[in-house]
């Protein structure tokens, strides 16, 4: 067997706290460390947005305010090279954790846990920044259609308008201004406009 990625599912709210205790029951030998290679919740970088629509900035750094965020609540990472005779006994070490419910994909506890594919594998630890790719911050954003809205940044800086439409998946917004008296469409990103007082 080589190792792979398992999804545990756990209790929401005790990701971390499982977490701990796996990397614990490992320091200790209560769990094979020839087995159980990584634990990770996965989480991912969140752009903070303040009231008004701008982006927070950190006054110690000067840097934009960011916060890790759960992007899988419920579950946790483990990279495992699971073995082929003693497997029971590495999921029965993992079953005994409190708040611990079983395997993704796994039904009985009977069966061996099946890994996930190499390729969601690769975009989970991606969006964890565990491994190279791109490097991509959610934006936390609270605009609604016909909000009044600034421009901030980019070649319309400094132009009023009205949101006109959203695109969450792209952390984009279509917004119109009016450019010599006309309305305009103009598409930003959620981080070049901040909300109108």
């Amino acid at each position: 067997m080589s190792r792979s990625w398992y999804i545990l599912s756990v209790f929401t709210g005790y990701e971390g706290k499982i977490e701990k205790t796996i990397r614990l029951l490992l320091d200790k030998k209560e769990l094979d460390s020839n087995v159980i290679y990584d634990v990770i919740v996965p989480e991912e970088e969140v752009l903070d947005v303040g009231k008004d629509g701008g982006v927070k900035i950190d006054k110690k750094t000067g840097k934009q305010k960011t916060r890790k965020v759960k992007f899988l609540p419920g579950y946790v990472m483990l990279e495992m090279d699971l073995p082929e005779l003693t497997w029971k006994n590495t999921c029965a070490g993992l079953y005994a954790i409190q708040g611990v419910t079983g395997f993704v994909g796994n039904t009985n506890r009977n069966n061996r846990p099946k890994p996930i594919s190499s390729d969601e594998a690769k975009n989970l630890l991606q969006k964890c920044g565990r491994i190279k790719g791109e490097k991509t911050v959610r934006i936390n954003f609270t605009f609604n259609v016909g909000d009044s809205i600034k421009i901030t940044e980019g070649p319309f800086a400094s132009f009023p308008g009205v949101i006109k439409e959203i695109f969450a998946d792209k952390e984009k917004l279509s917004v119109e201004v009016q450019i010599f008296g006309r309305s305009t469409p103009v598409e930003v990103t959620f981080s070049q406009v901040e909300k109108a007082n």
